[in-house]
């Protein structure tokens, strides 16, 4: 006799495998370093200095 299986398990974890695949992929293709992110608001601060600086009171 054969084992009643739940259909709801295996499409849930079918849904939860495919939502991971696509978190890492997105992860890669849009994902910064936090050195990367500190590089650019280290920038962006400089040039706010920098036109802070340039501005006339």
């Amino acid at each position: 006799m054969n084992t009643v299986t739940n259909l709801n398990q295996f499409r849930k974890a079918k849904a939860r495998r495919d939502k991971r695949a696509k978190a890492d992929e997105n992860a890669v293709k849009f994902g910064r370093t936090k050195a990367q992110k500190d590089v650019e608001a280290a920038r962006a601060a400089k040039a706010k200095r920098d036109l802070d600086g340039k501005s006339r009171s």
